[in-house]
């Protein structure tokens, strides 16, 4: 696995947030893969951070951003200290860059309630920090219509309200795939952490970097549960490249 995701220019990492052990295995494969590459060939991304506190992000990845102003000024996620700032520490530790890819919260919470049109007025500084406007939803990528189908209805005949959730998440998906691809240089491999619902079955994330760069070699892992570890449950099969199973029972942060 590792020789394979040493090979890609992007690896798209998707846990269950609160599971420990997906949070110990991305530390791991974080550190198998500095190995693999020379210096200055990999790069970290994090769903957790948005783009508007990437200037703390960098600053702290370089040394030069106490862990106290960082964590009061950069809006870490509330389990950041025992399952994110492990992997930040390694990044600072070994000189690796770090990005932020997620659009920031005020926005999302915006098009949910409102659909996309509501970003069609926003001056070019907060546009700097989403995938390009005006942005186009793919509503029968597989993702979005199980996201349909959660209100009752599918990809054509859902309502407003379902709508807008699934901009939504569009956005998010958008935006770390352009991020994703904006911060990667010829040679590299950003390795990228994000909930797995962004990444399963090559769709959301993955979708759009196959609009912005069709050329880029993508590998997936997707951590599942299950309670038993000898056969991978029908579910998910080819969820991902790769797919870890821990059991069910195993520590969570939250």
């Amino acid at each position: 696995m590792m020789q394979e995701l040493g090979q890609a220019d992007v690896v798209l990492f998707g846990e269950q947030h609160n599971d420990v052990l997906a949070h110990w295995l991305e530390l791991q494969v974080a550190k198998d893969l500095l190995k693999l590459k020379k210096p200055g060939q990999l790069v970290l991304g994090l769903e957790m951070f948005e783009r508007d506190v990437q200037p703390l992000v960098a600053q702290y990845a370089a040394g030069t951003l106490a862990d106290s102003a960082f964590e009061r000024q950069a809006r870490p996620w509330p389990n950041y200290a025992t399952d994110y700032r492990p992997l930040l520490q390694f990044a600072r530790d070994q000189h690796i860059a770090v990005v932020g890819t997620n659009a920031p919260r005020p926005f999302v919470s915006a098009v949910a309630r409102g659909s996309l049109k509501v970003l069609d007025k926003l001056p070019a500084v907060d546009r700097a920090l989403l995938a390009p406007l005006p942005l186009k939803v793919d509503y029968d990528l597989p993702g979005y219509k199980n996201m349909a189908a959660m209100f009752g209805g599918d990809s054509k005949t859902h309502g407003a309200g379902a709508q807008n959730i699934i901009q939504a998440q569009a956005l998010r998906d958008a935006t770390m795939a352009y991020f994703i691809n904006a911060n990667r240089q010829e040679g590299q491999t950003l390795l990228h952490f994000n909930g797995s619902y962004h990444s399963d079955h090559h769709d959301g994330t993955g979708a759009y970097l196959r609009q912005y760069a069709p050329t880029l070699r993508v590998k997936t892992l997707s951590v599942v549960t299950q309670e038993q570890l000898q056969q991978l449950d029908k579910e998910q099969l080819n969820v991902a490249d790769y797919v870890i199973v821990v059991p069910d029972d195993a520590g969570k942060s939250y």
